[in-house]
């Protein structure tokens, strides 16, 4: 079975509003890959490592669940695991 773990980092949380009153619907995640701008070769963080074996990655979630609105931020990092599914 093949596994794969991704270290990425909260880019934007966007607030979604619907209906006359404006009341909250959602919010949607844009995450990527840990980085930072440069990389010494004597760097060696988990960020680093995660940079220089997967260095680009991208998700978008859209969080409908509202127990979940506001448990995101800029910045905040997280591991994802990909596990096959069947």
């Amino acid at each position: 079975m093949t596994t794969m773990r991704a270290k990425l980092q909260v880019g934007m949380v966007q607030e979604h509003n619907w209906g006359k009153d404006g009341a909250k619907s959602g919010e949607t995640l844009t995450m990527h890959a840990v980085a930072k701008p440069t990389y010494a070769d004597s760097e060696f963080d988990e960020d680093n490592t995660f940079a220089r074996l997967s260095p680009g990655a991208s998700l978008t979630i859209n969080i409908a669940n509202p127990d979940l609105w506001g448990k995101f931020a800029h910045g905040d990092k997280f591991y994802v695991d990909f596990t096959p599914a069947k």
